[in-house]
């Protein structure tokens, strides 16, 4: 066995050609190692939420048609509305409900969109729900 008397008190090497690493650095390298990078994230956006769009009965399209007729005979006296519609998720199936409140600015018939405020625009196929005070 030994004892290692020898050498135990010697001073620490430092070396003459390299600057020594920075205390940082040196604990990066006994980081945990991921061996599936990405993985985490990939869980993460698989257990995300996200809603199905719903498909409308003929009543209440009529009923949505009606008010967003009444909305673009208005349009110039800029009624203040909450509209509710569904935005496309881009990475995966389904999607989200958003409701958006303000002013109409306008429709833009031909994109077939209304806008709200300066530039919220709202597909008027996506709308579910249209709620504004009568004028």
């Amino acid at each position: 066995m030994k004892n290692y008397e020898d050498i135990i008190n010697l001073p620490h090497h430092t070396s003459k050609k390299h600057k020594r690493m920075e205390r940082s650095m040196r604990a990066a390298q006994f980081a945990p190692f991921s061996a599936l990078a990405g993985y985490e994230e990939a869980v993460r956006e698989t257990a995300r939420y996200l809603d199905e769009e719903a498909e409308l009965t003929e009543s209440m399209v009529e009923i949505l048609r009606d008010k967003i007729q009444y909305l673009s005979e208005i349009q110039n006296e800029h009624p203040y509305v909450a509209l509710t519609y569904f935005v496309k998720d881009d990475k995966k199936k389904g999607g989200k409900y958003i409701t958006v409140e303000g002013k109409i600015n306008k429709f833009n018939e031909y994109k077939n969109e209304i806008i709200i405020g300066e530039d919220k625009e709202i597909p008027i196929e996506k709308i579910i729900e249209v709620e504004y005070q009568n004028i």
